[in-house]
């Protein structure tokens, strides 16, 4: 039980996947058709449009998870904390009632990174599991598992992640525009979602402007979106242009990967934007140069294994890496939302931040139970 197309995935995506798999009945049932959402591919969508298309995108992508059926409310995207709680419960109570679902998972009491629709659906769920609930308990009836959604918080680094890929290519990687647009989105939604904890930026920068500078901590990886670069290297005064630099390619990922001095200097050669991930947040009073803090320091557990933070024990792990294909199939067809290739970023990475799912079980009366 959701607010808006797409929230099935990221919420549940491998673990509606693996269930379905293993012969499981899968419903979704979604509030509203998403029509107040970004529009980020303009071919797919104009705002009249965008509730039908994503209602349309959102039942393609429960078809590539193998859920059996896609039931949609018409309520209005934007609006439901505004909807009276009851209302709003007795609504879904009347849906979950005539699904008689085993499992019911919705969000948790933050919605997920405290949006008021997930907030409202998941207190509503819960008020609907408990009327049920109290209802079954007079007539005998088992009544449902409430699961809600967990995002613990992660300290990978998509930086980090991103560096060890680059530097294990033969070649110096080369993007296009739409790698720029995919990865930006992307290194967006896994920060807001929790999946990496990296400080995401995108920077202009004008003509001449010395974005990293030789003997300097490298404690960045910068993607070009717009413009070029030059790489030079200094020496007694001198400087020995090395290479330029355009729009998809990265500069900065050999040092963020081995934690080392800056190698080279790059600079501008006209306007230039950049997305900017960097695994520590910049202060303002960092400075540049040898033995400079430029955007922080670099954690001193950089690049080693991860595990999510405030887990608790009360929480349900579920491994779905074995249905990762899936959930990421099913991502790609909220292309409305997301126009990302995802076969561009490393397999690894992609499993360490969605090969796991999290859920909190509730009780029958909305508390949270807590796990052996």
């Amino acid at each position: 039980m959701f607010a808006h197309p797409d929230d099935e995935v990221f919420c549940a995506g491998g673990t509606m996947a693996k269930w379905a798999a293993e012969g499981a009945d899968v419903f979704v049932v979604c509030a509203t058709r998403g029509e107040a959402g970004q529009i980020r591919d303009s071919t797919t969508a104009v705002r009249r449009t965008l509730g039908q298309v994503r209602e349309a995108e959102l039942r393609e992508a429960c078809a590539r998870l193998g859920v059996e059926q896609v039931v949609v409310l018409n309520y209005h995207d934007g609006t439901l904390q505004n909807v009276d709680l009851e209302d709003l419960a007795a609504a879904i109570e009347e849906v979950l009632t005539e699904i008689d679902p085993d499992v019911v998972i919705t969000f948790g009491e933050d919605g997920a990174y405290g949006h008021p629709d997930h907030i409202a659906v998941g207190a509503a769920t819960t008020l609907a599991v408990a009327t049920m609930s109290r209802a079954d308990t007079a007539s005998g009836v088992t009544a449902p598992q409430l699961l809600k959604s967990h995002f613990p918080t992660n300290r990978l680094s998509l930086a980090e992640r991103l560096a060890g890929w680059l530097v294990t290519m033969d070649e110096r990687f080369g993007g296009s525009t739409d790698y720029g647009r995919a990865l930006t989105l992307f290194a967006e939604e896994s920060t807001t979602m929790r999946f990496a904890s990296d400080e995401v930026e995108i920077v202009w920068y004008p003509h001449g402007t010395v974005i990293v500078e030789q003997g300097e901590p490298a404690t960045s990886l910068c993607l070009i979106l717009s413009g070029s670069v030059e790489v030079f290297e200094e020496d007694d005064e001198l400087r020995h242009v090395l290479r330029t630099l355009t729009e998809g390619q990265f500069f900065g990922e050999l040092g963020v990967a081995a934690r080392q001095p800056r190698s080279a200097s790059v600079a501008a050669t006209g306007n230039v934007t950049c997305l900017v991930l960097s695994p520590s947040q910049a202060t303002k009073y960092d400075g540049r140069g040898v033995g400079s803090r430029q955007f922080g320091t670099v954690p001193s557990d950089a690049g080693a294994e991860t595990a999510p933070d405030d887990v608790g024990d009360g929480a349900l792990r579920i491994d779905v890496c074995a249905y990762l294909e899936a959930k990421l199939a099913a991502l790609a067809a909220h292309r409305s939302q997301y126009p990302i290739d995802v076969d561009a970023f490393p397999r690894s990475m992609l499993e360490e931040m969605y090969g796991v799912e999290y859920f909190r079980p509730v009780d029958p009366e909305g508390q949270t139970q807590e796990q052996p």
